[in-house]
């Protein structure tokens, strides 16, 4: 499993943190920066960095950061095939992957670390439904997309 990670430069450490955890937990990351702090970037490039690498299947799925995490998610979604989530608990995370077969998803960076490794975990292995209504809705958003 390929994971793609990027943020704004509000979540450069935080990202590190992350990419640290999952590594030992021996995931596949991809860092689609930025790797440095810059104050000028602007978060939709990192967006579409990460929709782009869904589109075109090098990762399986993503993970944004932002000051809340809104505009990652905003961004994200324009890219045909993202289905990007912005979530701030376990129970949104966990919904969006059995409803919505989210790909992606956006966080703020002031959640605590410990949330966030708990969210990561539980966007990681939870599977998409099984049931047609899902499925079905699914397929009604990817069709609609132009």
């Amino acid at each position: 499993m390929k994971i793609g990670i990027a943020c704004d430069h509000n979540g450069i450490d935080l990202k590190k943190n992350i990419i640290n955890y999952l590594t030992d937990n021996n995931y596949n990351i991809l860092d689609f920066g930025p790797k440095n702090f810059e104050p000028l970037d602007d978060y939709p490039d990192y967006a579409f960095k990460i929709g782009e690498a869904i589109q075109n299947k090098k990762i399986d799925y993503g993970i944004l950061i932002c000051g809340t995490g809104i505009g990652m998610s905003i961004a994200c979604n324009k890219v045909k095939g993202v289905r990007c989530a912005k979530v701030n608990t376990i129970k949104e995370t966990r919904l969006t992957r059995i409803d919505n077969n989210a790909n992606v998803i956006a966080f703020s960076k002031d959640l605590s670390f410990d949330k966030i490794k708990r969210i990561i975990e539980v966007f990681l292995t939870t599977p998409f439904s099984s049931e047609e209504r899902h499925h079905r809705r699914v397929e009604k958003i990817m069709n609609y997309e132009h």
